[in-house]
């Protein structure tokens, strides 16, 4: 298939876009309170830890807030686009 396809639509999606902050945030969180330093004797026993610590985060879940505002994110882009423009490949 390629990209020409009508049946697909490519999106530029920047790394550093909210929702895959949010992504990295949450698996960091997991990683930090309920793998980290964490010993599991099979795959099972780590997916149930996860699967535990989840369902205990749940309970008290409050949604992550973005705080960059649009300004700031632009500005950020536009150093990042300074950046590499000068860069010779």
């Amino acid at each position: 298939m390629s990209a020409n396809s009508p049946r697909f639509h490519v999106h530029y999606t920047p790394t550093y876009a909210s929702w895959l902050n949010q992504v990295e945030r949450w698996f960091g969180i997991i990683t930090q309170r309920a793998i980290c330093r964490g010993s599991f004797s099979s795959v099972k026993e780590l997916i149930a830890k996860i699967e535990q610590f989840v369902a205990a985060y749940n309970k008290t879940k409050a949604p992550f807030s973005w705080t960059a505002t649009a300004d700031s994110i632009l500005e950020k882009l536009q150093r990042l686009c300074s950046q590499i423009s000068g860069t010779a490949h």
